[in-house]
């Protein structure tokens, strides 16, 4: 597999430089781990799918185990430096030690999210030219293990299927487990620059692409998130936002490892199933899109355990509605951050611990050391303080390119590349996304405002969750559509929306001029609203 590097090459000097890429890897620091706490926790792993199954706990030294033979198993296996090594399995140890597994052999590990089936995989395996598929034989209530070996004669690549928890010879337990060669691992593991992981992004536009992330890129947005958060060696880290999404990689399976601290596995979301294992693990800290917070906060309300060592929660994803933060400091004393980033680059921008109260419900935080940004307008002059425009980002933990497709890079000359989102800065320099570009209702010359309509509209007590789209209109442009889900038991109606926006003063012409009342909304499975379904379906709407 050969990658394109001349983003790296490009990058290379400026960021050593100035200390941004400190040419480490992961593996360096879960050494140290190895070194200084063998028998320290590692991995605490809930399979709550499997409910007969006990949780798995590995020290540092036993998780060093399974992944050097994990790492023999693949060599064995004839999976060679930068082959990609495509995995579809849920939270677990499993997942890590296979991820730092093709760390130690120099491939590329895919994580996939466990949505996707035939038609999503046999385009990304086929795209990436995997070699080796890792499915589990059943994950709520689907058979993966089936759907592989159907794709198996259609990918010209792939010559191994494994199936974790699998019956056959194919298992994950008899391929990369079962094998005893008391001999060192013989590999070159992989270095700074080179490529560490392919992430595909979550398609809230409809355009996944194969994000490339080096452990220069990967570190740096660890580092910056870190310090930020002031994170230390004795957290322990919640994980249950999809490992196969950046925010579940980055920061809650392969930043225990940098830490050198704990992190507790969930494979399936359950917000009582959560609180309860927070307690009993003695949780301090997780990571997830405000769906995760919500859920716990009502479940906290009707009974659920409430933990004093679960202080601190960062929220990324999207545009966190204020009523969620001070609803989760009220009711479980958590001090919720908010941040901002993306596949491309990670949480780049975060609001300090200091400050999260006053600062998150209005703001995505200040970026993180070696991160650069810019607002702009349609003529990419920079605009002023509180304005809105397009927001760039530049700097150390951007990926180094779309695999394949260099054309999608998104670019300038001098490096900055577009986020897609909307965004205003205020005096002391914290942003705020107040859409995507491709979220902007124009109704007739006036900008709706819909991320401050969104939020008072999640203030009204019948409501669970809102996203409001345009829809076409011959005379207008566009207007407006508020897509909503309601509380258990809850009611509402378009006359109630109405008369709840002008008790609120909120300008006629920024009223959405249609309801829909849904069971569910869209989303990836990090959790971010996939307007572009929604837009889509709404292209259909007119005013009676």
């Amino acid at each position: 597999m050969k990658f394109d590097t001349s983003l790296i090459n490009a990058r290379k000097e400026i960021m050593v430089k100035n200390g941004f890429w400190k040419n480490r890897t992961i593996e360096h620091f879960f050494q140290q781990a190895l070194n200084n706490h063998p028998d320290k926790t590692a991995i605490v792993s809930y399979r709550l799918d499997s409910p007969n199954k006990a949780p798995v706990r590995l020290s540092y030294r036993q998780l060093d185990e399974r992944i050097n033979t994990i790492a023999k198993s693949l060599l064995r296996l004839g999976i060679q430096r930068s082959d990609v090594v495509s995995f579809q399995i849920p939270n677990s140890w499993e997942f890590i030690a296979l991820s730092l597994a093709c760390m130690r052999i120099g491939a590329v590990a895919n994580p996939l999210m466990p949505i996707f089936r035939e038609r999503e995989l046999s385009y990304m395996l086929n795209f990436l030219e995997s070699r080796i598929f890792i499915v589990p034989a059943m994950f709520k209530n689907f058979n993966y293990e089936e759907m592989a070996q159907g794709l198996l004669p259609k990918i010209d690549s792939l010559q191994h299927i494994v199936v974790l928890d699998g019956k056959g010879d194919n298992s994950f337990e008899k391929v990369l487990l079962n094998n005893n060669d008391p001999a060192p691992l013989m590999a070159t593991p992989v270095e700074p620059d080179d490529i560490l992981i392919l992430l595909f992004t979550s398609g809230t536009t409809g355009e996944p692409k194969a994000v490339m992330h080096t452990s220069n890129t990967l570190m740096a947005a660890l580092h910056g998130f870190v310090d930020a958060l002031e994170l230390k060696d004795s957290e322990i880290i919640l994980g249950a936002s999809p490992m196969a999404h950046l925010t579940g990689y980055g920061y809650l399976a392969m930043l225990p490892c940098v830490l050198n601290s704990t992190t507790v596995v969930m494979d399936s979301w359950n917000p009582d199933t959560a609180l309860q294992i927070i307690k009993d693990e003695s949780v301090t800290f997780s990571m997830a899109s405000s769906p995760f917070v919500l859920d716990m906060c009502n479940a906290t309300e009707k009974g659920a355990p409430r933990s004093p060592q679960f202080t601190k929660f960062c929220c990324a994803g999207a545009p966190i509605p204020p009523i969620v933060i001070e609803r989760a400091h009220k009711i479980m004393g958590l001090t919720v951050c908010s941040a901002w980033g993306m596949t491309e680059n990670g949480a780049i921008t975060i609001t300090e611990p200091a400050r999260a109260l006053e600062k998150s419900s209005v703001s995505d935080g200040k970026a993180i050391p070696g991160i650069e940004l810019k607002i702009v307008d349609g003529h990419d002059r920079e605009v002023p303080v509180g304005e809105t425009g397009r927001l760039l980002v530049r700097g150390a933990s951007q990926c180094v390119g779309y695999y394949k497709k260099p054309e999608l890079n998104a670019l300038t000359e001098d490096d900055w590349f577009d986020s897609g989102d909307l965004a205003f800065v205020d005096m002391e320099g914290y942003i705020r996304i107040n859409g995507r570009s491709k979220d902007i209702v124009i109704r007739g010359a006036e900008n709706i405002p819909v991320i401050e309509i969104e939020n008072l509209l999640y203030q009204h007590p019948s409501i669970a969750t809102v996203a409001i789209v345009g829809f076409p209109d011959e005379r207008l442009g566009e207007r407006a559509c508020a897509f909503v889900t309601l509380k258990d038991g809850a009611h509402f109606s378009f006359e109630e929306m109405i008369r709840y926006l002008k008790d609120n003063k909120v300008a006629n012409q920024y009223f959405p001029e249609k309801l829909e009342i849904r069971s569910d909304l869209p989303r990836t499975p990090s959790g971010k609203l996939q307007k572009f379904l929604l837009r889509d379906e709404a292209k259909a709407f007119r005013l009676d």
